[in-house]
């Protein structure tokens, strides 16, 4: 392996094209995207906030320091408030993905990038560059080593949703190059998340997104004053991607190249269903094969097509995803997502909670489903989903998906992230009119002064 320092570095070459990106260079479709992401960020925070884990979060903090936490009274510190914001967006599992990662962006991007621009008095046009440029680099930085990550047992989100999220708050501070080198050299060293949380469905996982936005406002921070980072961070032989992926070996070039000219980020999905990404496909496979009209009764036996990747998250132990232990391992069982799908026709807020996971008619179907691996799966490029339903009476009924709903194949259109935003806020307590207020000015949002006092309780 060749230790010598190259002569510019991967993290370099992105703070060069970071620094020469101008605010009035962001594309439409690149503001529309970060003003879609915005909508789901702020309606997710409201839908947790009472939550019980939202309220054991908050009682570990200190209150004080003059930054928002959406849907809650009174203010924190910086990195508090990105802690906080970052864990409600990803509680409910309901947040967007980018396939090809997969990775939760906005979850960590948008909660550092709004507490830094809140703490230091930066306006709107500054938090929108600081966006596009997290979200975006989040994406590429999913694609280095893809599913590696994963299979070394860590959470890609909260491994890579450091170094990108430290960019982001780096570009909306205006840091120079160096200073930005130094943040992201900081986060690979605050970077983190074990996968353990699936063994008994742990809270865990919630934490992650907000960790990481937390730890890359402290980054940006030291970036700032001269802290000096590793600018090898993540392709040195002790970096980043050598650490999480067992790997420095990488396509860094779809990290660099073209950034700010091709943006990836327009292709992010929107969850149309409050459960794991890759299950998503299976719910709507279970919802056309309910219109129907059979029973769950009828069902003899359920085989699926998974891709190989799924496999240890979603699908192993099958015992333990037959009769998932609490409501976020529902989450991330595939068989329980069919079921309870198939058994209430739906897959929202309401279908994962205490008496959901103890229903027996849910749970005497999800026993019935087996998997099979698909080794031709074009995961993670595509999610798709299968569900072979043999009855009772020897009929076999099929469906398939060959992408996941909400994504570039199939987009939800701002009319549905809207609905979503107004159910997800009703779900969590807001008023209808309040919810409107919101909407109305997110066309403004990245265009003034950046006031986030009207979502504070």
């Amino acid at each position: 392996m060749n230790t010598a320092s190259p002569a510019q570095s991967v993290t370099e070459i992105l703070a060069g094209k970071i620094a020469a990106l101008r605010q009035e260079a962001i594309a439409a479709s690149v503001r529309q995207r970060a003003e879609d992401l915005l909508i789901d960020v702020v309606g997710l925070c409201i839908a947790a906030r009472n939550t019980d884990y939202m309220r054991a979060l908050l009682a570990s903090v200190d209150p004080g320091g003059g930054c928002t936490a959406i849907g809650h009274a009174g203010t924190f510190a910086p990195g508090t408030a990105a802690l906080i914001n970052g864990t409600a967006v990803h509680g409910e599992d309901f947040d967007d993905t980018f396939e090809g990662g997969p990775v939760h962006s906005s979850a960590v991007v948008i909660p550092a990038v709004l507490a830094a621009c809140e703490r230091f008095g930066r306006g709107g046009r500054v938090a929108l560059l600081g966006i596009a440029c997290g979200v975006e680099a989040l994406c590429r930085l999913s694609m280095v080593v893809p599913k590696a990550i994963h299979k070394s047992g860590f959470h890609p989100t909260s491994a890579l949703g450091v170094p990108a999220a430290a960019l982001a708050a780096s570009a909306a501070l205006g840091l120079t190059p160096r200073q930005t080198v130094n943040a992201i050299g900081h986060a690979g060293s605050f970077a983190s998340g074990i996968i353990e949380y699936l063994a008994e469905g742990a809270w865990t996982k919630r934490l992650h997104p907000g960790w990481a936005a937390q730890a890359a406002v402290q980054a940006a921070r030291l970036g700032e004053q001269g802290f000096v980072g590793p600018r090898t961070v993540l392709e040195g032989i002790h970096g980043l991607f050598n650490g999480f992926a067992r790997t420095a070996e990488g396509n860094y070039g779809v990290l660099t190249e073209g950034f700010g000219e091709r943006w990836y980020m327009d292709h992010i999905t929107f969850k149309p269903y409050a459960t794991g990404t890759m299950n998503q496909p299976y719910v709507d496979c279970a919802l056309r094969l309910r219109k129907r009209g059979i029973r769950p009764e009828e069902v003899k036996e359920i085989l699926c097509e998974t891709a190989e990747g799924y496999v240890h998250r979603l699908w192993e132990p099958l015992a333990s995803k037959h009769r998932p232990g609490n409501e976020y391992a529902a989450r991330f069982s595939t068989p329980f997502n069919i079921a309870i799908a198939f058994v209430t026709g739906g897959a929202g807020l309401s279908a994962f909670t205490g008496d959901t996971v103890r229903d027996e008619r849910t749970l005497a179907l999800a026993s019935k489903v087996r998997y099979v691996v698909n080794p031709d799966d074009p995961y993670p490029e595509a999610y798709t989903g299968h569900v072979r339903m043999t009855l009772k009476d020897g009929t076999v009924v099929e469906e398939r998906q060959p992408h996941i709903r909400g994504g570039v194949h199939d987009p939800l259109t701002r009319a549905e992230i809207e609905g979503k935003f107004r159910r997800n806020c009703e779900f969590g307590g807001w008023s209808r009119e309040r919810a409107e207020r919101f909407l109305e000015s997110v066309p403004r949002f990245f265009d003034g002064p950046l006031d986030l006092t009207p979502l504070r309780g």
